[in-house]
């Protein structure tokens, strides 16, 4: 499945690479919206409360500016990947500035949620991608069961199901930030799919995307 706009993505790559300013600009802010949701959803709450992720996004971008003519050298992952971990390398360094240097005693260096904790988020998402099931089922109720579900998953599930359903990322996305291939993906998220589905009764979700 391609992202809407992916060949745009491409166009605009091929003309930063021969040296076209404003198609770099263009490339960079046409991202900023699936950044905002990435970071959105991994902050902190602590962090949350002191910092807008727009600000994260907008120091991401600067930064992503000024390596990105190191990056089309080599294009070593797709665009999007790499943008994002420059995203999350920021929400790192601002959770350091805002949260961990106000608590020494802290043991636990976690800016970012931990998959488990999106669970809310997730059973919206998934809620939202079954027509059918908010036919036979009371949304309140349903929420509740996806939650416990999804508990129940592994970290290494819970997290293709964010990246896919909550960042709304595509397989080869996926792929890239998780370091594995795109097969293994689909596996992945095949997988927790079928695992919810179990825990919730079979027939109450369809299959990923």
């Amino acid at each position: 499945m391609r992202n809407p706009g992916e060949t745009d993505t491409e166009t605009l790559l091929a003309r930063a690479a021969q040296g076209d300013q404003s198609a770099a600009g263009r490339l960079l802010v046409r991202h900023g919206a699936r950044l905002h949701r990435m970071v959105a959803v991994r902050m902190d709450p602590q962090l949350a409360a002191r910092v807008d992720p727009s600000d994260v996004v907008q120091e991401a971008l600067l930064v992503a500016l000024q390596r990105l003519p190191e990056y089309l050298r080599a294009r070593p992952v797709p665009f999007y990947p790499w943008l994002r971990q420059i995203a999350y390398e920021r929400l790192v360094d601002v959770w350091r500035r805002h949260v961990h240097a106000g608590n020494r005693t802290v043991r636990r260096e976690e800016p970012l949620k931990k998959s488990d904790s999106g669970a809310d988020l997730i059973a919206e998402r998934l809620l939202a991608e079954s027509q059918s099931l908010l036919q036979r089922l009371i949304r309140k109720e349903m929420l509740g069961r996806l939650r416990q579900a999804l508990a129940d998953l592994s970290a290494d599930d819970r997290e293709v199901l964010v990246l896919r359903h909550l960042e709304q990322l595509s397989t080869a996305e996926t792929a890239a930030v998780l370091g594995i291939s795109a097969t293994a993906v689909k596996q992945r998220h095949l997988r927790a799919i079928r695992r919810v589905r179990r825990l919730l009764g079979e027939g109450l979700l369809g299959g990923g995307k």
